[in-house]
C-alpha cells in the first residue's frame, strides 16, 4: 500500500495542484490517482503555465485564433475540456466512493471576485458547459463569494470556496454553506449530492509573518490556525444550526489546506502535508511537494493532535501586536491580485 493511500485509509484525501493535457494525456494522472492521490485543483496561475509550456496546446490555440475567438473564449474553451479530460479520468474515484472524492475544480474569472451576480452567473455556465458530477466550481471567499457559495449550493453545485485565511473567514462560510442547503432542501433538492470544499492557505501566512516573529514561534502559526481553524470546523458541524441538515444526509464541509509548498528552504518540504492530516480534510499538493511526501512523508493523525500549544502560539502571536484577522484580510486581498495578474497574463499570448 502506497502512503497515499494509508492517508485516504485516515480520512484525508490528497490531491494534486496542477493540470495540463500532458499531465492528461501522457497517463501521468491516471497513475497519481493509482497511487492514492483523490483529486485536482487548478488556478489561473496552473493554465498560464500549461499554455504557454505545453507544446499540446499549440495547435488548438493558433486554429482558434484564426477563427477570431477572443482570448477569454480560448481559455475557457481549452481550459474546459481540460476539466473534462481530468473529471473522466477522476471519473472512477469519484464512483467508487459514491460522490465523496474524485473532484477536478475550475476556478471562475479572478475578475468577478466583487461580483456576487456575475460570480453566481458564470458558475453556473461553466458547470453546465462541463456537464461532468465531479466538477467542483471555484469561488473566492470574499463577501460576494459568500453570497455566490449560498446560491450555487441550492442550485446544486459543488463548490471549492478559496483564498480563506483565517478562521472567522472559515467560520462565515460554513453559514453560507448551511444557508445554500437549507434553500435546497425547502426546494425539494438532495442535500447529500452536494460537495463543498473550504480551502485554508498555509505557507502564505508563515510567509508573511515569519520575519517579525520569535525564532520559537517561527515557521509555527500557519500550522497553529490550521489546528484552531479544524477545532472550530469540529464544534461547528457537531451543533445545533447543522443538526436538521444531518438528519437529511448532508455533508460537512471538508477543510482544505492549500499553499502547502514550503516557501522557506529551512523548514522540511513535507512541513505542510505531515502536520495538517485529520479526518474529513483535504490537501492539495503541487508536483514537487507530492514527489517529496511520496519519498519521505509520514502517514499519521496529527491535525487534532498539541491543539492547546497552537492555541498558545496564536494568542502568543497576538500579543506581539499581530491581528490575524486583518492579515487575512490582507493576505486575501493579495491572492486575489495575484490571480488577476495570473489571468491577465494568460489571456495576452492568447488575444
Amino acid at each position: 500500500m502506497t502512503i497515499l493511500a494509508n492517508v485516504k485509509q485516515l480520512g484525508q484525501q490528497i490531491w494534486l495542484d496542477n493540470l495540463s493535457r500532458s499531465l492528461v494525456q501522457s497517463g501521468e494522472l491516471a497513475a497519481f490517482l493509482k497511487d492514492g492521490v483523490c483529486g485536482v485543483t487548478s488556478n489561473p496561475a496552473i493554465f498560464q503555465k500549461a499554455f504557454s509550456g505545453d507544446p499540446l496546446y499549440t495547435q488548438e490555440i493558433a486554429a482558434l485564433k484564426q477563427q477570431g475567438k477572443s482570448a477569454k473564449d480560448i481559455y475557457e474553451k481549452l481550459a474546459i475540456e481540460d476539466v473534462q479530460a481530468a473529471c473522466d479520468v477522476c471519473r472512477a474515484e469519484f464512483d467508487s466512493t459514491n460522490g465523496k472524492t474524485g473532484f477536478v475544480s475550475l476556478e471562475v474569472s479572478p475578475e468577478l471576485s466583487r461580483d456576487a451576480q456575475g460570480t453566481i452567473a458564470e458558475a453556473k455556465r461553466l458547470h453546465a458547459a462541463i456537464n461532468r458530477p465531479n466538477v467542483m466550481i471555484k469561488v473566492p471567499a470574499t463577501d460576494e463569494g459568500l453570497v455566490a457559495l449560498t446560491e450555487l449550493v441550492a442550485s446544486g453545485i459543488n463548490v471549492n470556496l478559496t483564498l480563506l485565511f483565517s478562521r472567522t473567514q472559515t467560520l462565515k462560510s460554513y453559514a453560507a454553506y448551511t444557508a445554500g442547503l437549507t434553500q435546497l432542501a425547502a426546494n425539494g433538492g438532495d442535500v447529500s449530492k452536494i460537495q463543498v470544499v473550504a480551502s485554508f492557505f498555509i505557507s502564505r501566512v508563515d510567509g508573511a509573518l515569519d520575519a517579525t516573529l520569535p525564532e520559537n514561534l517561527q515557521g509555527k502559526i500557519a500550522i497553529s490556525l490550521a489546528k484552531a481553524a479544524y477545532q472550530d470546523w469540529a464544534n461547528y458541524f457537531a451543533g445545533a444550526d447543522f443538526a436538521p441538515l444531518t438528519a437529511k444526509g448532508a455533508h460537512k464541509v471538508s477543510l482544505l489546506w492549500a499553499s502547502t509548498g514550503v516557501k522557506n528552504p529551512a523548514y522540511p518540504d513535507t512541513l505542510y502535508v505531515d502536520s495538517l492530516i485529520g479526518d474529513h480534510t483535504v490537501n492539495t499538493v503541487p508536483d514537487a511537494t507530492l514527489k517529496a511526501y511520496i519519498d519521505h512523508g509520514t502517514a499519521a493523525i496529527t491535525l487534532p493532535e498539541n491543539t492547546e500549544q497552537a492555541l498558545a502560539n496564536i494568542a502568543e502571536a497576538e500579543k506581539l501586536g499581530i491581528d490575524l484577522e486583518t492579515l487575512a484580510t490582507r493576505l486575501q486581498n493579495d491572492g486575489l491580485k495575484q490571480f488577476e495578474d495570473a489571468f491577465a497574463k494568460l489571456l495576452a499570448p492568447l488575444a
